[in-house]
């Protein structure tokens, strides 16, 4: 099992920046992906960004060139620079991890944080 914990949203104006965080803890050495996801009020929850355990990337096209994804191996934890941020950027942003194999394949997720960007 793997937990995550989101920090970092809040309220920015359009063209600003936040970080987010997502602390990984319990059984990190599984994880094979982590990625971010979105969910805006009334649409569904899409993919973000997402980062292999090789450090392999990809990103929503809506992201690509604003958004990065990262990670810190020391401190179990993956970060989400977001840039140039546009109001329709709002949403919840939840934290996911891909762990485990075969019949131990699991996913977690985050408690989400918001992010509100306004114009």
């Amino acid at each position: 099992q793997v937990q995550l914990v989101e920090s970092g949203g809040g309220l920015v104006q359009a063209g600003g920046s936040l970080r987010l965080s997502c602390a990984a803890s319990g059984s990190i050495s599984s994880i094979n992906a982590m990625g971010w996801y979105r969910q805006a009020p009334g649409n569904q929850r899409i993919l973000v960004a997402v980062i292999t355990s090789g450090g392999v990337t990809d990103y929503a096209d809506s992201v690509k060139g604003r958004f990065t994804i990262s990670r810190d191996n020391a401190v179990n934890t993956v970060y989400l620079q977001m840039n140039s941020l546009k109001p329709e950027d709002t949403a919840v942003y939840y934290c996911n991890a891909d762990y485990g194999a075969w019949e131990a394949r699991g996913s977690s997720w985050g408690h989400g944080t918001r992010v509100t960007v306004s114009s």
